[in-house]
């Protein structure tokens, strides 16, 4: 009897603490001023292409390196539409996701069609990324390595339609686009699409064994994670007004796009987010230090000893050993 009146009110308080997170998230532009907005906005961002990137590593186990490809192409498909063709981007952003998945699919058939697992799919993935960098870097069409731009955004915008604006305004975008990808990834994860998933990263002979279509349902979460990453190159590339292959497309982006769930917690929902606040905060800090010291690199050392020091002492990540040192709370209560 207490196990199950425990099952039925952890959900609801579950339910409020969930509720009550996202509505002081909401409330942030009205509580601090703008810089504190545009850090938690690269918050919410990197927590959102840190949770589609989560969907291949940490429930299906495919290591990806390059995904910084499908966020330059959801980018640069959202800003020639806007800027080329007057598509608005509410088109721009759903054809970028619709490109990107086409290609992480095509990426996926071809690896997983000549059975390339582990560390080579992650190569394949550094391979297509460097190749389509080029490619953009010498495409004139997009501007080439000096940049594509965006119009300045006239005086009569409307920030609902064209999805440009102030601080307020996308730091209310990436809510959305978070809020919609952790509903997504829940649903994902714990249906049964996601118990094959996790079939397959535990061991994916014996899951072809039993009967799980191991080639289709891998496809699908690389096509998945591509077009959710690609939502989020489309929004970025709206809040920056500029794009360059090399930053954009580049591997540094790759790298920062696994940190947050790397260091919140892999195959969990609520790790990115985590991993993404640490690491933009602890970005942010050095930074500010190195310049008050005035010291070349400082700013590099401290970031890199920082999130060098949580892979060693909390591999599994900072969310679950949190939920850990919940637990003995939990059950005083």
């Amino acid at each position: 009897m207490v196990r199950r009146e425990r099952k039925r009110t952890g959900r609801p308080r579950g339910v409020v603490a969930a509720t009550a997170f996202f509505c002081a998230l909401f409330l942030v532009p009205h509580l601090l001023d703008d810089a504190w907005v545009a850090v938690l906005t690269l918050v919410l961002f990197f927590a959102f292409v840190g949770q589609a990137w989560n969907l291949m590593m940490g429930h299906v186990g495919l290591l990806s390196l390059g995904h910084a490809l499908f966020l330059g192409i959801g980018g640069y498909t959202t800003a020639v539409l806007l800027q080329d063709y007057g598509m608005t981007p509410w088109i721009g952003i759903p054809a970028g996701a619709l490109v990107a998945a086409m290609v992480g699919a095509g990426i996926a058939w071809l690896g997983f069609r000549f059975s390339v697992r582990g560390v080579y799919f992650a190569l394949l993935t550094i391979a297509f990324a460097e190749f389509f960098r080029i490619l953009f870097s010498n495409w004139p069409l997009i501007g080439g390595t000096g940049g594509y731009f965006l119009r300045v955004v006239p005086e009569d915008n409307v920030p609902l339609l064209s999805l440009r604006g102030g601080a307020d305004h996308f730091y209310y975008l990436f809510f959305v686009l978070f809020l919609v990808g952790l509903i997504v990834s829940a649903r994902l994860v714990r249906g049964r699409i996601g118990m094959f998933w996790s079939a397959i990263r535990e061991d994916e002979d014996a899951a072809r064994a039993l009967g799980v279509r191991s080639f289709r349902l891998k496809v699908l979460v690389v096509a998945v994670s591509a077009a959710m990453t690609a939502c989020g190159g489309g929004a970025f590339a709206l809040m920056n007004g500029s794009l360059f292959p090399n930053t954009l497309m580049g591997m540094q982006m790759s790298i920062q796009i696994i940190l947050a769930p790397i260091i919140g917690g892999l195959g969990t929902l609520f790790g990115p987010f985590v991993g993404a606040v640490f690491v933009v905060l602890v970005l942010e800090f050095s930074r500010d230090l190195g310049q008050t010291a005035g010291v070349y690199g400082l700013s590099t050392l401290i970031y890199g000893l920082t999130v060098l020091g949580v892979i060693l002492y909390m591999p599994e990540g900072i969310w679950p050993r949190l939920v850990r040192l919940a637990q003995p709370l939990r059950r005083d209560r």
